[in-house]
């Protein structure tokens, strides 16, 4: 399963009422290090479908949760369980630092 895009309405039912943990990509279209991070992102949430569970929010249409939870600069990844802010990086990684971070961040 790939990453799934969820928007200021969804977000509590889908990452902070979620079983389990789940990693937030705050994107938006005209940021080029997002747009190098997405494919990375999709990648990384298919290998760890069932475990983690990744969604995509563009901030430019879904403002609420990127103010909520203080993101200043973009891509930001976020880690939820049980309805916490688990886990926050800033800026885009490489397919290595992403799993590395994950791993520390759902563990």
């Amino acid at each position: 399963m790939s990453s799934i895009n969820v928007s200021d309405a969804e977000f509590e039912n889908e990452v902070l009422k979620a079983d389990g943990p789940v990693m937030v990509d705050f994107w938006a279209e005209w940021c080029g290090p997002c747009k190098a991070l997405s494919p990375i992102v999709d990648e990384v949430a298919n290998e760890l479908s069932g475990k983690v569970k990744v969604v995509k929010i563009n901030i430019d249409e879904n403002p609420d949760a990127p103010t909520k939870y203080g993101v200043r600069g973009i891509p930001t990844l976020m880690v939820f369980n049980g309805g916490e802010l688990k886990e926050t990086k800033v800026g885009g990684m490489s397919k290595t630092q992403l799993n590395e971070w994950l791993d520390t961040a759902v563990s």
